[in-house]
């Protein structure tokens, strides 16, 4: 009962503060430039809660403030049942009620003409929620908790039924509360009035459906290229893959260190620097375009801008992701399984094609649906090489800030990006589910992988080793690039890009001066990137937690609901986000906040993966032990999970900072003067026809990258894995002697 009534204590003191010491509304000049304070609190737009309701004619507050008062009231009832009962009413409809009244009332008063015909006309209206809206708001959902753990749901566990109700409400907001506004985007007028003919234009719009190019009289529809376009990249991306992953563990392939290496580097490359170094090789200036030219005496052509150009780089960018998701599953192929097939007569090539890659379908998917997803996505690239044969994404992009200027039209093609990539995640779901892969047991296992038919061995080293070339031609061109002075035309060496870039001086009071073009991007793009970072990472982990060590109604619909942001495209979530958040109740357009929002959301998904995978792993005796000698969840969480899970917090850490400087899909709409990021800095770049400059920034973020990187290699180091061989090259016939099953860890 004393936990109980203290944890309640401290929300209701957040309360009361939220409604007497907070300004309840948004403040122009930021909440934390404390500038607000000259006015506080006096004038209406630094108010709190109480005199808005008070002195500024704002009523509608004071149902928030009695709600508060009513959990202050269940704070003094003896009876758990009936406290919980009431903090459950009190949250819940507290909560319904904020909302209800920021959507409905506007800045002039009424949004919805339902309201006004019942209420009449409101002689005041409201400008978007600020620092004292929001906590409250908060304090509502946790006293809606803690009535729940009151009553004895989720075993009376508070942090736990805190947790899911807080990443529920947090979900709602920044995932579905941004898609259902671009949907209802989709049937607006240019002044928020229903209309729906300009949905019904742009969807029957035959620059989107058109099929020209089958029956000859064109170019298909932008919605088809963009599905053929994302077809061929998942499957280009995955067959690399998959050669990939089994050169590196089937094969005795002597550069194989390097092999990985260079799956790194396009993962942590600015997306649209690939475009670049191919626009570099074989544009109309290009050196193999030249090269050829003058050779063959032909005239350079423009084969590269379109979708042949954009294919080859996202291949090229996206390889690295296929083999990092189907290394693992190739490595976790029972030997046990491969041996057995062999044993049965059967030779090497039917035991692949029957036995390792049926097992590697749950890979495979996973592979071809990030490709998919990726290359609808994309931004950079087609940016760059699309020329006249644009996809959704680079069309949803004009269309809010070209001279269109149609949100309708960015909305409609939004929607119909979100369908084809929600298509794919749904289908591999259904195609997976209900079948079993597992090969990996508590029983002993040889760890001798069968060789590859010779056939097959020599295929996937053509298919690699070209590759491999390619990829070092096509980033030593990235890094030349930055140091010539006009590529193709004066290649004179010199360092005046980089310079132009990062340039340092001195002020007149001694003091250095980021004198360089790229400085203030850079910083912001620093500072964002470690916030969001440690905030992706606790979010997913504290959700991978819930998922894996709890258990409550509508878990399934709960992680589904998680995962399913990972579907929705960066391109959607941007133009979502600006069509959310650019009006009441919620305003953040021009912040950092909606950056970091749109960061923590976007990849929350793969710290959620990545600690499910890794909890897995951990008994649960452990944990019961901690909670049987007295300690709370939060406690054991601190004390007992999160030691154990240290590399899969690096892992959430590590892909977040990069994902955070590397994005460029959503980036591009939600940057603004004050807070510009890198790949947005050097798109505008690219855009002026500064290459250099462009190529010198990107690769100053590989380098850092690359940094951060290794020190958190170094910090948390690896798990080494012992096994009698690690590389299967056995005669196939041959079933090894000795003891099997000897699996250290070192």
């Amino acid at each position: 009962m004393k936990n109980h009534n203290r944890r309640l204590d401290i929300a209701l003191v957040f309360a009361v503060a939220a409604l007497m010491l907070l300004p309840w509304y948004r403040i122009e000049g930021g909440f934390f430039g404390l500038g607000w304070l000259s006015a506080f609190p006096g004038e209406a737009s630094t108010a709190p809660g109480m005199l808005q309701i008070v002195q500024h004619g704002r009523w509608w507050l004071a149902i928030a403030a009695l709600l508060v008062l009513l959990g202050g009231v269940a704070r003094f009832l003896s009876d758990p049942a009936q406290r919980g009962t009431l903090l459950s009413w009190a949250g819940g409809l507290g909560l319904f009620v904020l909302a209800l009244q920021g959507l409905a009332i506007g800045f002039s008063g009424w949004t919805w003409t339902v309201s006004e015909s019942l209420f009449g006309a409101l002689p005041v209206g409201q400008p978007s929620m600020g620092a004292g809206a929001v906590v409250i708001g908060l304090v509502f959902v946790l006293l809606f908790a803690f009535g729940l753990a009151e009553r004895g749901i989720l075993k009376g566990d508070a942090f736990v039924a805190g947790a899911i109700a807080m990443l529920v409400l947090l979900v709602t907001v920044f995932v579905f509360y941004p898609i259902g506004s671009m949907f209802v985007g989709a049937f607006q007028d240019f002044d928020g009035s229903f209309n729906p003919d300009g949905f019904i234009s742009n969807i029957q719009d035959p620059s989107l459906w058109s099929l020209g190019c089958i029956a000859g009289a064109g170019h298909c529809g932008v919605a088809w290229r963009t599905l053929w376009l994302a077809i061929m990249t998942a499957a280009g991306s995955t067959t690399l893959g998959l050669c990939f992953a089994l050169v590196t563990t089937r094969t005795r392939f002597p550069f194989k260190k390097g092999l990985r290496l260079l799956t790194i580097l396009p993962i942590i490359t600015p997306p649209f620097v690939v475009g670049l170094a191919l626009t570099l090789l074989f544009g109309r200036s290009g050196v193999a375009t030249q090269f050829v030219s003058s050779l063959l005496g032909l005239e350079p052509g423009r084969w590269l801008y379109g979708l042949t150009g954009i294919w080859i780089a996202q291949v090229l960018s996206f390889t690295p992701i296929s083999f990092l998701v189907l290394i693992g599953v190739v490595e976790g192929v029972s030997p046990s399984m491969e041996e057995a097939s062999q044993t049965l007569r059967a030779d090497r090539w039917r035991t692949f094609w029957r036995i390792s890659l049926p097992l590697m379908k749950p890979g495979l998917a996973n592979a071809f649906l990030i490709g998919f997803i990726e290359s609808m996505a994309d931004f950079g690239n087609p940016l760059v090489l699309g020329g006249s044969h644009g996809v959704l994404s680079t069309e949803i992009f004009f269309a809010v800030v070209g001279s269109q200027n149609d949100p309708s039209r960015a909305a409609v093609l939004a929607l119909v990006l979100l369908c084809f990539t929600l298509s794919a995640f749904l289908a591999q779901r259904f195609w997976l589910s209900g079948k079993n892969f597992a090969t990996v047991t508590g029983k002993g296992d040889s760890g001798r992988h069968i060789a590859l038919p010779h056939g097959l061995s020599i295929a996937v080293h053509a298919i690699v080793i070209p590759w491999m070339i390619f990829t070092i031609v096509v980033y030593a061109m990235i890094l030349f690039g930055g140091f010539v002075r006009t590529w193709g035309l004066d290649n004179t060496l010199t360092f005046q890009h980089y310079i132009r870039a990062f340039s340092i001086g001195l002020r007149d009071d001694g003091g250095l001066a980021w004198t360089g073009v790229a400085w203030n991007s850079f910083w912001t793009t620093m500072e964002i990137a470690l916030i969001s970072a440690p905030l992706t990472a606790a979010v997913g982990l504290l959700t991978a937690y819930l998922i894996v060590r709890q258990r409550f109604a509508g878990r399934n619909l709960f992680e589904f609901a998680l995962m399913m942001s990972f579907a929705i495209p960066g391109t959607v979530i941007g133009i979502s986000y600006i069509m959310a958040f650019n009006l009441p109740p919620l305003e953040m357009t021009g912040t950092a906040l909606i950056l970091v929002a749109c960061f923590v959301f976007r990849n929350m998904p793969v710290g959620v993966r990545g600690g499910v995978a890794a909890m897995s792993q951990l008994d649960k005796s452990l944990d019961e032990a901690s909670l049987t000698l007295g300690a709370d969840s939060f406690r054991t969480i601190r004390k007992i999970i999160l030691p154990l899970l240290r590399p899969a917090i690096t892992a959430a850490l590590v892909y977040s900072f990069v994902r955070a400087i590397t994005s460029i899909s959503a980036v591009v709409f939600l940057v603004s003067a004050q807070y510009n990021m890198a790949t947005s800095y050097i798109v505008g770049l690219v855009e002026n026809g500064e290459y250099g400059v462009a190529i010198a920034y990107s690769s100053a973020l590989i380098v850092v990258m690359v940094a951060v990187i290794a020190g958190f290699q170094f910090m948390v180091g690896e798990r080494r894995l012992r096994r009698e061989s690690r590389v299967g090259l056995a005669v196939p016939t041959a079933i090894a002697a000795g003891p099997i099953g000897q699996e250290k860890t070192a």
